[in-house]
């Protein structure tokens, strides 16, 4: 399988990030890019909020964002993960999961928390986050969302 390459949004690919989209019975379960680059952008949550593509051989596949606080070592949210509907089905979701939580290892070497939540009507992210690791703190935030925790060791 081809590796996933994450790379910051930028001015050279936001234009082409926008047209990612989910499956229409899929938009109630995460943002539009568009609504996470606003994010991005107005940083509602935390101190910094950067917004990234997945990419295998120079095509874009899908998008998601980490929301945190420079220097912590547990408020770190993945959120607006997706794979673009024209890429779904192919193990993508697993394999870019993998890179994503490596890839903030690796630059936030000070992480020991990962978080994240999931509409709780979405089983088949509940289940792919739990066949990773995580696992459900049995409660919901504000936005009736479960959320999602990784321990990293």
């Amino acid at each position: 399988m081809e590796p996933i390459i994450i790379q910051p949004v930028n001015a050279r690919n936001w234009e082409e990030a926008l047209e990612i989209s989910v499956c229409k019975e899929q938009r109630n379960f995460v943002p539009s890019v568009m609504e996470s680059l606003a994010y991005a952008y107005i940083k509602p949550w935390d101190e910094a909020l950067d917004p990234y593509i997945l990419s295998i051989d120079d095509q874009i596949i899908g998008f998601f964002y980490l929301s945190y606080t420079p220097g912590s070592s547990d408020n770190y949210w993945i959120g607006g993960f997706q794979i673009d509907r024209r890429h779904q089905r192919k193990g993508y979701g697993k394999q870019a999961m993998d890179e994503i939580i490596t890839f903030i290892k690796e630059v936030h070497p000070m992480c020991s928390l990962i978080s994240l939540t999931v509409e709780q009507e979405n089983s088949v992210a509940q289940k792919l986050y739990e066949d990773l690791g995580f696992t459900s703190e049995q409660r919901l935030n504000q936005d009736g969302e479960r959320i999602y925790n990784l321990r990293l060791t």
